[in-house]
């Protein structure tokens, strides 16, 4: 960046700073201890006060601390933030002048202008300025700010540090820097980027699907990434297939070897692999068992001799995994601790800041020498000398455009803390996320861990069906290595190297077994996984969509904006993802390219390091032009041209359908995105319905389609008359369901009495006198006798429940609900109200359990159907319908839950022990900071 450059920016980002006009400041002053400036003391400013904290504690009387509180200044947000100076001016609405070579609009928001006060305040008496910010793009930025808006008169010294210690903060005074203004310029051009493509094809989404919607350079790619996982599960074509499992028993022997069978009849037996998702079919020339089939062989090789044909030994060894970088940090502690990406952060951030940790925004997995030999000296001390690799592991960045700080997330300082000596320190989830990363780091500079896998072929005779061969393999942990101290994916590494090993009896070729049990077991192919918030980050990594500071920001954004939510710990599009994906597929495909979205993180990294200027490449990307590398010799008409021209040719019905296929008659049925919510409709006609509030693209199938509409058919229909009104009742389906609704739509001001059908009831026989039940409700019981208040009884979306002024309680079912009376809900409401909100509405009554002779019940409950005995809470795995589920089936759920539950050291019935610690508030305070995508 030329002295002209910077001095032109300067110039005009002050100018447009002064022209703000001035408005009541909210800001809250956030410093670190009541201070006045003192003469010549230096002032050392960082983003937050948890951080200006703990630097304060290693810095002497000389030396004032104070927090920026984030980001001092940035591209208006609200129209209301505009100078009046420039608001009549066409591009103000970008807050980027993108005539006058993209010179951006910085003001300095009413929120921080008290802190920005107080910091020039404590600049007039300092002898020096220290800009203590992170190392990374954007703490170099706010370094810039600060920088601009102070326009201080003392010398100004950038103090970089990736790890808050003693020896790093004298380190870091005592070596200072200037600002890198290549980082300030790549990070503006991000944020110019960003704030150009959002704001002039979101008001695209607004006038083709739906007002308020957004769109982002990044945020947009990884939608797609969502909404085409579960465009694959919708054409995935589910396949049924059986195999036979065996159990081998060697002569004289009482060891059980599991078998599974492999090939009949000399043709290998199918497996899901050999399935084409899209069809169903079988794609290979192998051989496809049905249950019958199965079932014959498997009575076939009951009792049958299995000759040892083959014995194959292999050693192995297994390194371990790269110290953390924030993608890795963020997918292991979604996998162990169930985190999620920006709680992840959250906890990083609060470690980092008070000094348990190094930077937490990383994509290097290089150590430090100092860390390298504070790792070994825990190995060494902790395991033995025999776990201690005779030479140090060095790491190296892996990922697109390492850069932006220059070590691996671990523990502070040149000898690490074990996550016992913080127990007392930290909060549980800074407690647990410091021992996956102390872990993580020391386990690196262990010993690589060796075993040997075994294979074995068998072959019995299967009677007509020929000769069976099985197969078994064995694996066993010689030397377990980094295993000892960390398994990925796992709590607890000793009980994790036993599940890894799976010891066989001593097996030599000839050797003769008697398959003492055999089973046929049937499978179904199955949909590619949902992406989850880890397998999203690796998956956005891979294809170099982002960089590490983004990712948990990315994520978050996609759900606050509505397109994603959260099914369990899986990513779920909604209808109008798939609407907005589809705009921006056909009409603007190379603003959704994943590789487009990769190219312009690479040119960013290439402005970083002074590769690119900026400038020229924003007006190609904004105009249009020829500028690039030589092999991008296609002419480029620029994002506000195409935005133009594009418009027009935007049918908004059409991007907004999903088509589901055709009729018997042939006709099409789709899934539109309307005004009010999706619905599915034949064609242009008025055959149509609305779909459920919770239901998701994947299963919404074309004959789940055509039920919903046929059931829409019944509804407007007649039930009777109202007796109080005369008025005629309907039944009808809406998003929510179906119901009963007396009078027209307009009917009371355009607010009907309605009621929810009760379960059991439907569309197809729903009676006049179940109408008029429905009805009934709200239902008043009475007055309490000591609080005055009505009570009413209340059927809601969360189930049946009393109500009594602003106290509630829920109600075990619909039959409840219908006989409860005053006497009855008075004592409801004098027992202690449960801690949770939500109500669990009764599916089905199964019997008595035949031991302890609880009643089983099918409940629905905030996650999904489960069955219970009282004591204990079994969820029914999703594709098992809770309504064909029989007694004996509930009895299974439970048994499997109750030993999970004592597996983990949990008695049934007895309340989950929770571990108590001393919170220390220095560990959890922060202040969020504002990040640009």
């Amino acid at each position: 960046m030329t002295t002209q450059r910077k001095t032109t920016r300067t110039t005009a980002t002050k100018a447009a700073s002064n022209a703000r006009s001035s408005g009541a400041s909210t800001a809250r002053a956030a410093s670190t201890r009541a201070r006045t400036p003192r003469d010549g003391a230096a002032l050392v400013i960082v983003e937050s006060p948890a951080k200006a904290r703990t630097i304060a504690q290693y810095l002497g009387p000389e030396y004032v601390v104070e927090s920026s509180i984030g980001h001092i200044r940035d591209l208006p947000s609200t129209a209301a933030e505009i100078p009046e100076t420039v608001k009549k001016q066409s591009w103000a609405r970008l807050g980027v002048n993108v005539d006058d070579d993209f010179e951006p609009l910085y003001i300095v928001p009413a929120n921080k202008k008290q802190q920005v006060s107080k910091l020039k305040s404590l600049l007039k008496d300092a002898r020096e300025l220290y800009l203590a910010t992170d190392e990374d793009r954007e703490g170099e930025a706010i370094a810039w700010h600060l920088r601009e808006v102070l326009q201080p008169r003392v010398p100004v010294r950038r103090m970089v540090f990736h790890e808050i210690t003693r020896k790093a903060i004298e380190e870091a005074l005592s070596a200072p820097r200037d600002i890198d203004e290549e980082l300030v310029e790549a990070q503006e051009a991000r944020r110019i980027l960003d704030r150009l493509y959002g704001y002039e094809v979101s008001p695209v989404l607004w006038k083709k699907v739906r007002p308020r919607l957004s769109a982002g350079r990044v945020q947009s790619a990884a939608v797609r990434l969502v909404v085409e996982r579960e465009r694959a599960r919708m054409r995935f074509v589910r396949a049924s297939f059986w195999d036979v499992d065996a159990t081998l028993n060697p002569e004289a022997s009482a060891d059980r070897v599991p078998a599974r069978l492999v090939e009949l009849g000399g043709k290998r037996v199918a497996s899901g692999r050999d399935f084409n998702p899209t069809t169903g079919q079988l794609t290979s020339e192998a051989a496809l068992l049905d249950q019958p089939t199965a079932e014959s062989v498997a009575t076939a090789l009951r009792g049958q001799p299995a000759t040892v044909r083959e014995v194959t030994e292999r050693p192995f060894t297994q390194r371990p995994p790269a110290p953390f970088i924030t993608s890795t940090l963020q997918q292991e502690a979604g996998r162990k601790l169930r985190f999620t990406a920006q709680r992840t952060m959250r906890v990083a951030q609060g470690l980092y800041e008070n000094g348990y940790i190094t930077y937490m925004r990383t994509d290097s997995t290089n150590l430090s020498t100092q860390a390298i030999d504070a790792a070994r000296a825990q190995v060494r001390s902790l395991y033995g000398n025999e776990f201690l690799p005779e030479q140090p592991r060095v790491y190296r960045a892996s990922s697109r455009g390492a850069q932006e700080a220059h070590e691996a997330i671990r523990p502070a300082g040149d000898e690490f803390r074990t996550p016992e000596q913080l127990r007392s320190a930290l909060d549980d989830d800074a407690f647990r996320l410091y021992d996956l990363v102390w872990k993580r780091t020391v386990a690196g500079q262990m010993r690589d861990a060796s075993g040997m896998r075994t294979n074995v072929r068998f072959e019995a005779p299967a009677g007509d069906h020929g000769t069976a061969v099985l197969t078994t393999s064995g694996k066993v942990i010689t030397f377990p290595g980094f295993l000892r101290a960390y398994v990925e994916g796992s709590d607890d590494p000793d009980a994790d190297l036993e599940d890894q090993e799976r010891v066989l009896p001593p097996l030599r070729e000839g050797q003769v077994l008697n398959t003492v049990e055999t089973s046929a077991r049937g499978h179904e192919t199955q949909p590619p996984a949902r992406f989850t918030e880890a397998s999203l980050v690796r998956e956005l990594e891979e294809r170099g969509i982002g960089r590490p500071s983004t990712y948990a920001t990315i994520i978050q954004t996609v759900q606050d904006r509505g397109y994603v939510h959260k099914r369990g710990s899986a990513l779920v599009p909604n209808f109008v993802a798939f609407a907005v994906t589809r705009l921006l597929e056909e009409h603007f495909p190379e603003l959704v390219d994943l590789d487009f979205t990769a190219r312009m993180e690479d040119r960013l990294d290439a402005v970083a390091a002074g590769e690119l200027e900026a400038r020229p490449w924003l007006r190609e990307f904004y105009f249009g032009g020829e500028h690039g590398t030589p092999t991008e010799d296609e002419k480029n008409i620029g994002l506000r041209a195409r935005i133009s021209e594009g418009l027009g040719d935007i049918d908004a019905r059409e991007v907004s359908s999903i088509p589901l296929g055709k009729t018997e008659q042939g006709r099409d049925v789709a899934i539109r995105v309307g005004r009010y919510g999706p619905y599915v409709q034949v064609e242009d006609s008025d055959e149509r319905a609305s779909l459920p509030e919770d239901a998701v693209p994947d299963e919404i199938t074309l004959d789940r389609a055509i039920a919903l509409i046929e059931e829409a058919a019944l509804g407007d229909r007649p039930l009777g008359a109202y007796p109080p009104t005369g008025e005629p009742i309907y039944v009808k389906t809406g998003r929510y369901g179906p119901y009963v609704q007396v009078g027209e739509d307009d009917a009371n001001g355009g607010k009907p009495r309605r009621g929810s059908l009760m379960p059991g009831m439907s569309v197809e026989h729903v009676t006049l006198e179940e109408a008029l039940e429905i009805l009934t409700f709200p239902k008043s019981l009475g007055i309490h006798p000591v609080t005055g208040e009505e009570i009413t009884a209340q059927d809601g979306p969360n189930g049946p429940y009393l109500r009594m002024g602003k106290d509630s309680r829920s109600l075990r079912d619909h039959d409840h609900l219908r006989s409860v009376d005053l006497d009855e809900a008075v004592r409801v409401f004098a027992e202690p109200k449960r801690g949770r909100s939500f109500s669990s509405s009764v599916i089905r009554e199964l019997g008595e359990h035949p031991t302890s002779k609880a009643p089983l019940r099918i409940l629905k409950g905030r996650f999904g159907p489960y069955v219970t005995d009282g004591t204990v809470n079994a969820s029914i795995p999703s594709g098992r319908d809770p309504a064909t589920l029989e007694l004996d089936d509930a009895l299974e759920l439970l048994a499997a839950r109750e030993a999970k539950m004592r597996e983990q050291g949990i008695e049934p019935g007895a309340k989950t022990p929770r571990r108590r610690t001393t919170t220390s508030r220095s560990s959890t305070t922060r202040t969020p900071r504002r990040r640009s995508a």
